[in-house]
């Protein structure tokens, strides 16, 4: 369901696009590539004297990053298509290689905050990486899923409790999951 309509006349100001496609390699290993657009519905002055037009991205950065089986970062490298700064901006792609090593599921985000903070990174790359984790468990579910139910692995799916929809004294663990679901606490009534 889309959002209602607004409730008063508006002016486009600004569009942020973030796209995520994720591939299976023939060498067993996974790529998943990040793309960010940013543009104004308006000229921009820029503070060269050019003039920025209206939805020509100022931003348009790329992030890719090959992880393995177990979500570890082998190869990770970055690239610009636009840039406000042009070269001065552009100049820090060959540092996002030190995603490699990274894992996605072990405190990605905050070692990726201190490792590419303030003057140490491009805060546009820093936030595009921000996307990756969640992108890698949806591109290696199925295949997890099935290696699960080859080998009779009967843990908790990782997903439950990991939002209020899949708490486990909820309806869709009494549905999906029932051999998981708790019944609900109830709260004692102060008389």
């Amino acid at each position: 369901m889309p959002l209602p309509p607004p409730d008063t006349a508006r002016e486009p100001l600004h569009t942020r696009t973030i796209r995520v496609n994720s591939f299976a390699r023939d060498d067993g290993l996974w790529d998943v590539e990040a793309e960010l657009i940013d543009f104004k519905a308006y000229d921009l002055p820029k503070l060269s004297g050019e003039v920025q037009p209206a939805g020509k991205p100022f931003h348009h950065m790329h992030l890719r990053i090959t992880i393995d089986e177990q979500f570890t970062i082998v190869k990770a490298v970055a690239a610009y298509d636009a840039a406000p700064y042009n070269q001065h901006c552009t100049a820090i792609t060959p540092d996002y290689g030190q995603l490699a090593g990274m894992n996605l599921l072990r405190n990605f985000r905050n070692t990726v905050k201190q490792r590419f903070s303030r003057v140490a990174g491009c805060t546009h790359l820093t936030e595009l990486s921000y996307v990756l984790p969640t992108v890698a468990v949806q591109t290696m579910a199925n295949q997890r899923h099935q290696q699960r139910e080859e080998a009779g692995d009967i843990r908790r799916p990782f997903q439950l409790e990991g939002c209020h929809a899949l708490r486990l004294d909820g309806e869709v663990a009494l549905e999906f999951y029932p051999q998981w679901y708790v019944t609900p606490k109830v709260k004692a009534k102060c008389e």
